[in-house]
């Protein structure tokens, strides 16, 4: 991702500029944290890093015969490029640290009343500008809905499986045998569980970057259409 956004695109293409990156479908789920070690969402958040909008996309599935997550994929894909221009306008972070009016103040506390005015307008800038990210997850039984949704926690257990062979060799699989999770109000688990395709708002940097985004606005991310889709999306 980092050789295409800088230079290894436009050398293939020259001239080509990017608007949106997807990364996936990807072949099993990437919910609550697996979002630390994913792959498909560690390319998604990378484009975001260099300014460019992403959507990270998973089938909760492992069958690769069923095409629900791309439809899912595609469905998301329409729904972000409706509300953008034609070029990633933050392509490199030309302009370095924006004055934009979402980013945290911490260590300080308060909101900037710039994105208190209009928390949609503002979640959509920062999509725009690569510091939020969607996370889209698809199941094998989508039933063509949609729910914005937050993490649920997730307990991997028995993550790794030993077994020892002769002298002083042992192999290991990692992999759980179980993840437990607790239910939380609309969460991306149970929305799959319940066949409906999860759309998680995500900040692209970590707490206390200073381009991490407001968590109070993060909070707005989650306000939702009647249909299921994030409310400042669809009305942007």
């Amino acid at each position: 991702m980092i050789v295409a956004l800088d230079g290894g695109l436009n050398h293939l293409v020259p001239g080509v500029h990017p608007q949106l990156v997807v990364s996936g479908v990807n072949l099993g789920p990437n919910l609550s944290q697996d979002a630390y070690h994913s792959g498909t969402m560690g390319a998604a958040r990378e484009a975001g890093l260099y300014g460019v909008p992403a959507i990270a996309a998973s089938f909760t599935s492992f069958d690769p015969e069923d095409g629900s997550a791309v439809d899912a994929t595609l469905e998301a894909v329409a729904k972000a490029v409706a509300v953008f221009t034609v070029r990633a306008q933050n392509l490199g972070r030309p302009h370095g640290a924006l004055d934009t009016g979402y980013f945290t103040s911490w260590p300080k506390s308060g909101a900037d009343e710039r994105w208190v005015v209009d928390p949609e307008a503002a979640l959509l800038s920062a999509f725009a500008n690569g510091d939020v990210m969607l996370n889209v997850n698809a199941p094998g039984t989508w039933n063509g809905e949609w729910a914005t949704t937050p993490w649920c926690p997730l307990v991997p257990q028995c993550g790794s499986f030993w077994r020892h062979t002769e002298g002083s060799t042992a192999t290991f699989t990692i992999g759980a045998a179980s993840v437990d999770h607790a239910a939380v109000p609309s969460g991306d688990c149970d929305a799959v569980e319940e066949g409906k395709a999860s759309l998680s708002c995500l900040a692209v940097w970590p707490q206390s970057h200073p381009f991490a985004l407001d968590e109070d606005l993060l909070a707005h991310g989650l306000e939702r259409t009647v249909d299921g889709w994030p409310r400042w999306l669809v009305n942007g």
